[in-house]
């Protein structure tokens, strides 16, 4: 038995010591406040260690984590008068505004290198320097290949932090990443060989 003094238990500080840095880090990026991320990651873990034992049962520990701190991300964002649902909103302008940049620097560098492009791409290169564009075309991704964009792309997460964040696999992180640069290439009029890009999945 877990005594009062050693509530929460050693795997809830364990996985604090995984989860609240990233989760810091991307909801500052959503809520636009290093305070205003500190307190609403700071409620989440409280309300973690009090459902603790109910959390720990749940088939996927992270997914249903990441749900949550997603459900209070866009409740804080109502509070603030905000539509999290909203291309609009300022939080969304912000992530994607945040991920722009470095993507458009992979686009140009190992982009090309992890793909087998047309001839044209040369010739397509200014078109997709258009960083409004871009914008544009984040703003149309799925949600889980724009969460994936934004926490690699802004937050320069790797493959297995960002599957530990989401609760997905790295395999899956791998593959929504693909598609998701796939998705933006064609949205941008580039012209991708597919056959070379498709690579098997673990």
């Amino acid at each position: 038995m877990t005594s009062e003094d050693d509530y929460p238990p050693a795997p809830y500080w364990a996985m604090h010591a995984q989860y609240h840095q990233p989760w810091l880090e991307y909801t500052t990026v959503q809520l636009g406040s290093d305070k205003d991320a500190q307190d609403l990651v700071d409620d989440l873990f409280v309300y973690l260690a009090i459902i603790w034992p109910a959390f720990i049962q749940k088939e996927n520990v992270g997914t249903y984590a990441w749900r949550l701190l997603k459900e209070r991300v866009a409740g804080e964002l109502r509070l603030q008068g905000r539509d999290p649902a909203a291309a609009e909103t300022l939080a969304f302008e912000r992530a994607i505004r945040a991920a722009t940049t470095p993507i458009l620097d992979d686009f140009r560098t190992r982009f090309r290198t992890e793909y087998t492009l047309t001839p044209e791409f040369e010739g397509q290169i200014t078109e997709l320097e258009d960083s409004l564009r871009l914008f544009a075309a984040m703003a149309r991704l799925p949600e889980r290949q724009f969460d994936v964009m934004v926490l690699q792309y802004a937050l320069d997460f790797d493959t297995r932090t960002t599957a530990l964040v989401m609760g997905i696999k790295e395999s899956t992180v791998r593959s929504t990443s693909r598609t998701a640069k796939l998705r933006l290439a064609t949205d941008l009029g580039l012209t991708i060989d597919e056959d070379e890009n498709a690579d098997g999945e673990e």
